[in-house]
Parts: structure tokens; sequence; C-alpha cells
């Protein structure tokens, strides 16, 4: 009798086996999502301890503000590549929003099936261009028409607007390295603003149109208003790309480090002096700590900037409901 009701107490039922398997799945899924979390504290902890010769004999404050850039010296101040990495950034997302959210917004409420079909493929194409290539057309066809047209046009209202003097001979200026990267996040912030767009429910447009209201009125009060985080999202993911994107940058905006105060000056940022100078040079004191420092300041810049997006979405999704 007791044999029998120890057999019975170890025979496992399906449904029993079913809930063994889930609760494994579930932690083995549990700890994947757990890895992309790992590996960025990984990557924040080494850049930190690489970055520690300098932190310990500089002050932050120094580092981070400081403008002088003279290695041999001992000076290393990140101020003037913090500035070019956010003077370009700003620049390629000025020019880029605009025309990327417009153009989402006629490819979805406006173009007709045929259209869209030619154009998606040709967004697809555009992002897969490698950086290179974009830097080599920067250097081409934008360095030469920021120097001898856009700058000379746009110099004459630098009495009004300061940002639009010219001091600069060439074309290698924040301006040019800001019209590259627009064209390189440009196909990421249509796709996703795109896709965005295309999952407000059609019946909701067909709502707002038996009503009475216009195609336009539609798309801005219907349509706009329940897309507007995700449209959101597109544009902070297009300015983490902008943030550390590095070779075409690093071809066309002229690399001299010092803080821009002008659209139309040279700029350094921080992911071009990692790639131009990380293995050369290395035989100079702490010049090695201080490549890892801009990098682990590079990495909190996206980190901070991601963070912040998340808790906007965050309020905006709150208030909302």
């Amino acid at each position: 009798m007791e044999k029998r009701d120890f057999l019975k107490s170890n025979i496992q039922t399906p449904e029993s086996r079913r809930a063994k398997l889930d609760q494994r799945v579930r932690r083995a899924f549990w700890l994947f999502s757990g890895i992309p979390l790992i590996l960025a504290l990984l990557i924040l902890v080494a850049l930190w301890l690489k970055s520690q010769p300098i932190l310990l004999t500089h002050p932050i404050t120094k580092l981070l503000f400081g403008s002088a850039w003279k290695p041999q010296r001992g000076e290393f101040g990140f101020l003037p590549f913090i500035s070019g990495t956010i003077w370009v950034t700003l620049v390629a997302l000025v020019i880029a929003v605009p025309i990327c959210v417009l153009t989402a917004i006629y490819l979805s409420e406006y173009a007709s099936g045929r259209l869209q079909r030619l154009v998606k493929p040709l967004l697809d194409l555009l992002a897969a261009i490698p950086s290179v290539v974009y830097g080599v057309w920067g250097v081409l066809a934008i360095v030469p028409w920021v120097q001898n047209s856009i700058a000379p046009l746009l110099s004459q209202w630098s009495y009004i607007f300061p940002i639009l003097t010219k001091t600069n001979p060439t074309g290698y200026s924040v301006l040019a390295g800001g019209i590259v990267l627009a064209v390189m996040v440009a196909p990421f912030i249509v796709a996703i603003a795109y896709e965005v767009l295309q999952t407000v429910p059609f019946g909701l447009r067909q709502a707002s149109l038996a009503l009475g209201a216009t195609r336009w009125q539609t798309v801005k009060y219907a349509v706009l208003p329940k897309a507007a985080t995700g449209i959101f999202a597109s544009i902070i993911l297009g300015c983490s790309r902008a943030l550390g994107e590095t070779m075409a940058v690093l071809m066309v905006v002229g690399n001299v480090p010092q803080i821009p105060r002008s659209i139309f000056d040279a700029a350094y940022p921080l992911p071009a002096l990692i790639a131009n100078n990380y293995g050369e040079m290395m035989s100079i004191p702490l010049y090695d700590a201080a490549l890892m420092s801009a990098s682990l300041i590079l990495l909190i810049m996206v980190l901070g900037l991601n963070i912040f997006s998340m808790l906007a979405l965050r309020h905006v999704l709150r208030e909302r409901v």
C-alpha cells in the first residue's frame, strides 16, 4: 500500500510536465533578455577601469570643461569634442527631422500603393550603404557645395544670426557633417515613423473623414496624436545613430579641436577623436586612458539620451491615460 502511494506521488501528469516546461522556458527567456543589460554594464565597467589612470590624476571638471587638448603637455580637455559632437548631431536633426516626418506622413497617408512599393526599397538601400561611401560622397559633393554656395549665401545674414558667421575658408565644417549625417539617419527615421503611422487603426481615419474633416485635418487631429510617441522614438533612434557615427563625419567635419561658434566652423566629434588617434601616439603618458575616457563619455551620452527618451515616452503615455 505504501509502495503504491509512493509511485502515485512520483507520477507526473501532463499538466505538471507542461507547467514545469513553461517555468523553465520562462527562466531561459529571462536570462536571455538580461544579456544586453549585462553586456552594456560590462562595457561601461571596462571603459571605467581603463579610464582610471587619467581620472585619478585629473579632476573630472577639468576633463569635461577644459578646452585645451595638448597630450604632450598632459592637458586633456574634452569640451571641444563634446561640443563638436552635440553641434553636428543637432544640425543633422534640424535638417533631417522635418523632412523625414513629412515624408513618412506622405507615404502613409497620401502616396499610392505603387509609390510606397517603390520608395520603401530605396530607403532600405540608403540604410545599407556603408558609412565610408557617405564620407566619400560628402568630400566630393557636400564640402565643395558648402564652401562655394551655402557659406557665401548664408553668411550674409551673420549680423542677425551669429551661428552663420563664416571664418573657416574651407567647406569642412559642422554643416557639412550635419548634412551627411542627416542623409544617413533619414532612412531609419522615415522607416520607423512610417511603420508607426501604419499602426493607427484605419477606422479612426474613416470616422474622421465621415465627420467632414479633410485629409490633412484627419492626419493632424486623428493620426498624429496617436502616433506621436512612436515618431518621437524614431527621432531618438536617429539621434543615437548620429551621436555614434564615425567614418563619414570624420571625413567631412574638419577634425580641429576647437569649440564651434558657427555651423561653418570645423569641429572634432568624439567618435572621430577615438578613430583618428587610437593605436597612435600611445607612448604619450595617459593618452590611452584619455581615449578610453572619450569612449566612456560617448557611451554615457548615448545611454543618457536613451534613458531620457524612455522616461519622456512613459510620461506622455501616462498623461494620455
